[in-house]
């Protein structure tokens, strides 16, 4: 399939003022040429690479539309292969008649990321680098942008190819020892390949540890929203969001399952999760709402508790047992809401003596009227605390990535160990072989499964 001439639709589906038609492969350039005519009459078959042509596409005797025509030759295209992009008018009719005209001249619609698997099959690109293109695509802000440029430019790739080529240098001489078994000749300096094995740990380690980061990057950084029925969770949710997510009523219960969307505050995204409210309930859906409230708040790195400063009832003091005990390893934000309706020595009150010993941010506001809201936005971007960058900091965002980093630590770590036993030269050679190829893995060079590669460009938007 990877020899069919393939098009697509490359821009969003609807209708805009311009869509782009990317056609790849050895036949893109001469069934272009069979429906499209050139203002100057030249074939695109005898143009130069590079080269934009102002024209007409034909159905039959029938111009469906006016396009440019942009002309790219094998090797020197995104894929590796002749490609022609045509931008005609963003008509969802005009696309897909152009479409069936590409197809009647023998080409295939394209699946999704196959344009970049063509890239990465034809070397034009690694594995990391295809997946940060996904990356790049999805991104939502200025950190998860940066990262994805830096990864698809190959920062990623050229560190990882340094750590491969230090151990496949010590693994050549460790094998040619083993060749020389019988004259007990050494080639392989024991002690630089002990400090070698610790210096890639220590690169590995660090990668491993820059997940958290960049998957929050990526992803969003996970803050569930807690608090009792009607404190005014989901009020401040459709804040956050500018918009009406959540069902704002004054009965209470009216949220039974968690609510999820992602705002982004001054570039960095956080994923904000409304739930259920906390309090005594026979209704089995608000139950196992509540249980999920609990739940969001394990898996969440912020949590703000939200309460009503106008009502404490008696059982905030065994609320506060479940949140507080659930919240000691993250960032907790209490939020008094509704301070429209307390006067200042009230607020005073609630500062002084409402768990004197939990010392932790503390918002008062008023979602209703939007009083004090930048305050919270501020208490967030200081609870997520994400480090400044450098444009060539390598971050790891990709989950595959992470867990391939993973098992070459536990390669090099083992050499490592072996080093210390004095093993011999087989059982190193295996555990080295073991951390290159997981370290390979991430480049794809090793890769020979079609249904990894299916897996990881499935993801993929049609075009791309």
């Amino acid at each position: 399939m990877d020899k069919d001439t393939i098009c697509a639709v490359s821009t969003p589906p609807g209708q805009g003022g311009i869509a782009v038609v990317r056609v790849s492969g050895t036949s893109a350039i001469p069934v272009c040429d069979a429906v499209f005519v050139a203002a100057n009459k030249e074939k695109l078959a005898n143009q130069q690479p590079y080269t934009i042509h102002l024209g007409k596409i034909y159905r039959g005797n029938e111009v469906l539309d006016e396009v440019l025509a942009s002309v790219f030759r094998s090797p020197h295209s995104y894929t590796g292969e002749d490609i022609v992009e045509l931008a005609c008018h963003g008509s969802a009719y005009i696309q897909q008649e152009l479409l069936k005209l590409l197809v009647d001249q023998g080409c295939r619609l394209a699946t999704a990321g196959e344009f970049t698997l063509r890239a990465f099959l034809n070397n034009k690109m690694d594995l990391s680098q295809a997946e940060a293109v996904a990356d790049l695509i999805t991104s939502s802000s200025e950190a998860s942008h940066r990262l994805a440029v830096n990864q698809m430019r190959g920062g990623f790739s050229r560190k990882l190819q340094e750590l491969r080529a230090q151990l496949l240098n010590f693994l050549a001489l460790l094998e040619l020892e083993l060749d020389f078994s019988e004259e007990n000749v050494a080639f392989a300096d024991r002690k630089q390949l002990s400090l070698l094995a610790k210096d890639i740990r220590k690169v590995v380690s660090r990668l491993i540890n820059s997940f958290s980061l960049g998957n929050a990057i990526k992803n969003g950084i996970p803050v569930v929203i807690v608090g009792e029925t009607n404190a005014g969770k989901s009020t401040l949710l459709n804040h956050l969001l500018n918009e009406d997510r959540a069902i704002v009523s004054d009965i209470h219960g009216t949220t039974r399952d968690a609510i999820e969307d992602v705002v982004n505050i001054h570039g960095i995204v956080f994923r904000f999760i409304d739930t259920a409210g906390l309090r005594e309930t026979d209704d089995e859906l608000e139950i196992i709402g509540i249980e999920r409230t609990y739940e969001k708040i394990e898996q969440a790195s912020i949590v703000i508790w939200m309460i009503d400063s106008t009502q404490f009832t008696e059982k905030i003091d065994k609320i506060a047992e479940q949140i507080v005990s659930r919240t000691k390893d993250k960032k907790l934000i209490i939020v008094f809401n509704k301070v429209d309706k307390i006067n200042t020595e009230e607020q005073s009150v609630l500062e002084e003596e409402f768990l004197p010993d939990v010392k932790t941010t503390r918002i008062y506001l008023s979602a209703k009227f939007k009083q004090n809201t930048e305050k919270l936005e501020k208490a967030l971007l200081d609870a997520a605390n994400l480090p400044k960058m450098k444009e060539n900091d390598v971050v790891v965002t990709n989950l595959r990535h992470y867990e391939a980093l993973k098992l070459a630590l536990e390669a090099i770590d083992r050499v490592i160990a072996g080093l210390k036993r004095g093993l011999s030269n087989d059982l190193l050679c295996r555990d080295i072989r073991d951390c290159n190829l997981h370290l390979a893995s991430i480049l794809g060079g090793e890769i020979t499964n079609d249904e990894v590669l299916k897996t990881i460009f499935e993801r993929f938007c049609i075009g791309k």
